[in-house]
């Protein structure tokens, strides 16, 4: 059965999901586990062909914006990163009509001038991941989508821009690079790293490959906690949660502002990235 298939046949296991519909999804990272910025919320206990997300999802309003939350990690973040069921995770939020995703989280900086508490939207990623699920496409008809430009250009543009307004110190372009966790580098990975990337964290990866595979837009932004070992200072987890704690109402501010001047209509290579993907 290949992904079309899917799509006619399954059907969400909690019959109230058919009537709620969300057209922004959030995904909460390390800290960010509360949709307190929505209204009129209910919680959305959801199945999909790959089993259940890693927690019911939260759906409200933002400003008359219908938004999805669902927190990565599970509530209480009891999920590592490696065990996160990344393609229920997609799939349900699709489920619910997200077209747009914005994912939040914690990631170290790889170079001296991306500080702790600093911002940055990243532009580009690097998978130095090993054994996650990397597609919805496992069989059938194939597909080999483009991820020239990972990140929707339209999200990011409206993320880099709001955290100007607010006078937040945030970089606008960025190497992610994704590793698998849930331990942190040892120093000689991360002097390596820093040679090609900015950033590194546990998260992104298959995230931003599923999505455009389901043609959903999707940036991240990532909230600098740390240098990593490069820096002589080994990781610190309760360091990296006080920052993170600091962190996360920039977060949040920037969510309330951004998420009601994201555009209806998409023009953005997001929205056809199947185009030209099929193998006939």
């Amino acid at each position: 059965m290949n992904i079309c298939d899917l799509y006619i046949l399954f059907t969400i296991g909690d019959s109230m999901a058919r009537n709620v519909h969300a057209r922004i999804g959030i995904i909460g990272g390390s800290g960010l586990y509360d949709p307190e910025i929505l209204e009129d919320t209910k919680q959305m206990k959801m199945t999909t062909p790959f089993g259940a997300p890693s927690a019911p999802i939260t759906v409200g309003y933002l400003k008359e914006v219908p938004v999805a939350f669902l927190p990565r990690h599970g509530i209480g973040h009891w999920i590592p990163p490696h065990k996160i069921n990344y393609r229920a995770n997609i799939w349900a939020l699709r489920e619910l009509g997200v077209e747009r995703i914005i994912a939040v989280s914690a990631v170290g900086s790889l170079q001296e001038h991306i500080k702790p508490g600093d911002l940055v939207v990243p532009d580009q990623f690097i998978d130095f991941t090993k054994s996650r699920v990397y597609t919805f496409y496992d069989g059938g008809k194939v597909y080999h989508v483009s991820l020239a430009d990972p990140f929707c250009p339209v999200l990011r543009d409206l993320l880099i821009s709001t955290a100007k307004s607010f006078g937040y110190s945030v970089h606008e372009k960025g190497t992610y690079i994704c590793i698998e966790g849930p331990r942190f580098s040892t120093r000689a990975e991360s002097r390596m790293f820093r040679q090609f990337a900015d950033i590194i964290g546990m998260t992104l990866v298959p995230k931003v490959t599923l999505a455009r595979e389901l043609e959903i837009c999707y940036a991240t932004l990532a909230l600098v906690t740390d240098y990593d070992v490069w820096a002589e200072k080994p990781v610190d987890a309760q360091e990296v949660v006080r920052v993170m704690t600091e962190n996360v109402e920039k977060a949040k501010k920037i969510l309330y502002e951004v998420i009601p001047k994201i555009p209806e209509e998409r023009s953005c290579i997001c929205s056809k990235a199947l185009e030209n993907a099929a193998v006939d």
